[in-house]
């Protein structure tokens, strides 16, 4: 038995996530560039793994939320040019010793990086201008445009790369309105900003859900996020899932009535004819939360679904696999084609990305080509 057979792992599906990504590429004009976010050690799928794959499908560029995370990629070898989203001011010597490109977002950011550019002498170094067009988190509101365009016109330690900004609810049909507004700000205070530059950096506003449902307002570039790893916008459509996280059983017991309970808290109660469970080696330090306990969730083994019996610990979890034929070393489903990573965030009432966050790196990721 190999290594990767022998480990719990979550396994990335090459074959899904470029066909995620063609489909995403196929909504866009040929001219449109396509960006790949790979935060949040991608998604929780492994940063440089994910970036690797995206390098060589032709991703025009990567995005990260912080400086650590670009620096991580590049000592991996990665080439693109990326973005990182949340680049303070702190930051900005090793934004710059590993060639990064900040987002900025006030004019203090600016101001700081321009300092620091300044005291290094170097000029026309890449940045992208965030914009708030009603997210509310960060970037330049309308009222600050003015004094942004006074301060960058006659600044030649930056060149603007991009303007861009974010959407707050391009997946909600009831926010249509509020989207499109969002849209029709960004335009004109990028518009503005142009102006004054007297050149034209790239526009890009659409994150998965826009591109899906908005792809008319595509501008230079696109932000692709969930969607390469596939979670869709739009209901009925189902992409290729990207991630599984897969174990193996640990144990198997067959348990009666006075034998007791099953696990902390004494939550596992043994049926009057017993019950058979199966120990795996993952637990709440994995990414499985203790909402899934007690019978809450099911994961799949050897063509079954087994529910949760007691509550799931730190580094094991207890299935009921009464009636299935299980033995110690049968691989287990925690998400992928069944259950999908969709319906477990249905049923812990979150977003599918909380769920793939919060697999930790000491779960190994492994490619299957």
């Amino acid at each position: 038995m190999n290594r990767k057979d022998d480990f719990s792992r979550l396994e990335i599906n090459l074959k899904g996530c470029l066909e995620n990504y063609e489909y995403f590429r196929s909504r866009l004009e040929a001219s449109t560039k396509l960006l790949v976010l790979v935060k949040a050690n991608a998604y929780g799928h492994g940063a440089v793994e994910f970036a690797s794959l995206m390098e060589e499908a032709g991703a025009d560029y990567l995005a990260v939320a912080y400086p650590v995370e670009g620096m991580e990629l590049r000592d991996a070898g990665i080439k693109s040019p990326i973005l990182v989203l949340s680049g303070g001011a702190d930051s900005f010597n090793e934004i710059i010793d590993h060639n990064l490109e900040p987002g900025i977002p006030n004019l203090y950011s600016l101001k700081a990086l321009c300092e620091i550019l300044e005291r290094r002498g170097v000029t026309d170094y890449p940045v992208h201008i965030k914009l708030d067009t009603g997210m509310h988190r960060l970037g330049f509101m309308s009222e600050e445009m003015h004094d942004l365009i006074d301060f960058i016109s006659d600044c030649k330690w930056v060149k603007v790369k991009s303007i861009y900004s974010h959407l707050a609810a391009a997946d909600e049909p009831d926010c249509d309105g509020f989207t499109l507004a969002q849209i029709s700000l960004f335009k004109d205070n990028a518009d503005r900003l142009v102006e004054a530059l007297g050149y034209k950096p790239l526009y890009h506003i659409l994150n998965s859900a826009g591109i899906e449902r908005f792809p008319q307002y595509q501008f230079d570039m696109v932000r692709l996020g969930i969607g390469i790893y596939g979670v869709s916008a739009i209901p009925g459509v189902r992409l290729s899932p990207v991630a599984s996280f897969k174990c193996k059983v640990l144990q198997v017991k067959t348990l009666m009535p006075g034998d007791g309970t099953i696990g902390y808290g004494r939550h596992g109660k043994i049926a009057p004819e017993g019950t058979v469970i199966a120990t795996i080696p993952v637990g709440y330090a994995d990414g499985l939360d203790r909402h899934l306990s007690r019978g809450n969730a099911s994961f799949s083994i050897n063509g079954h679904k087994v529910p949760t019996i007691g509550n799931i610990c730190m580094d094991m979890t207890m299935l009921d696999v009464t009636g299935v034929d299980v033995k110690v070393g049968d691989t287990v489903t925690i998400f992928g084609d069944d259950p999908t990573v969709s319906e477990l965030a249905a049923i812990l009432d979150t977003i599918p990305y909380e769920v793939l966050t919060s697999v930790p790196r000491r779960i190994e990721r492994i490619i299957v080509r």
